[in-house]
């Protein structure tokens, strides 16, 4: 087994207390409209969030991170690419949990880095970036850093959904498990992307999480 599979393992788990249950990424307002109510509509949803967010904002974060882009460059246009304010502000939340955490169990000098220039204010410290810091760090190739992370982000979602919907716990796995080709796309669209493509995310989806800012009755905080 290598060396950083089981740190890997906790690192995306569901159990680490990121605060992930707390946050829809704009399903909820789907929900309120009446548009997703099902496990068929769920799962496009799904579908379209991997392909669009979870592809162009952090997954290709993460891969340019790991390409050597400069760390905080990349957090401020990662902060500047997140149009809607409960997004950004969840991504910052997730991340600056994600850093506490790692401090303590993965620690390394480049989550130091991190820490500090968040401390002292010249980054945000957002989830994807904080994530691909850890795992650079423990050693976790590109891709199955990628393959974990977006596929950690569907279960999160997918766990939620089951709640919010509600969906059965058979049909979230069954959601989950029909995930796994929108995963494998969105791991081979990051690869061929740019940096200017950092942030291209559907209208629809951002609208949507601008809407939920001022949705009369709420279960998440995004």
């Amino acid at each position: 087994m290598s060396g950083y599979q089981l740190a890997l393992q906790q690192l995306v788990d569901s159990a680490l207390p990121t605060g992930a249950f707390a946050h829809s990424f704009g399903f909820e307002t789907y929900i309120d409209r009446e548009l997703v109510f099902d496990e068929g509509s769920f799962g496009f949803w799904l579908g379209a969030f991997v392909g669009q967010q979870l592809t162009y904002s952090d997954g290709l974060a993460v891969r340019l991170l790991y390409e050597g882009a400069d760390l905080g460059e990349l957090d401020s246009l990662l902060s500047a690419s997140l149009l809607p304010r409960q997004v950004r502000e969840a991504s910052v939340k997730m991340g600056g949990r994600l850093l506490e955490i790692g401090a303590e169990v993965f620690p390394s000098p480049a989550l130091e880095l991190y820490r500090d220039l968040v401390a002292t204010g010249r980054a945000a410290g957002h989830q994807p970036l904080a994530f691909a810091v850890v795992a650079r760090s423990l050693g976790v190739p590109l891709q199955e850093a990628l393959a974990a992370y977006l596929f950690a982000t569907v279960t999160s979602l997918t766990q939620n959904a089951v709640r919010a919907i509600p969906l059965g716990q058979n049909a979230g796995q069954r959601v989950l498990r029909k995930a796994h080709d929108d995963v494998a796309a969105a791991i081979d669209a990051v690869a061929h992307l740019t940096a200017d493509d950092l942030g291209a995310v559907s209208p629809g989806l951002e609208i949507s999480q601008m809407r939920h800012e001022r949705q009369r009755a709420r279960m998440f905080m995004s």
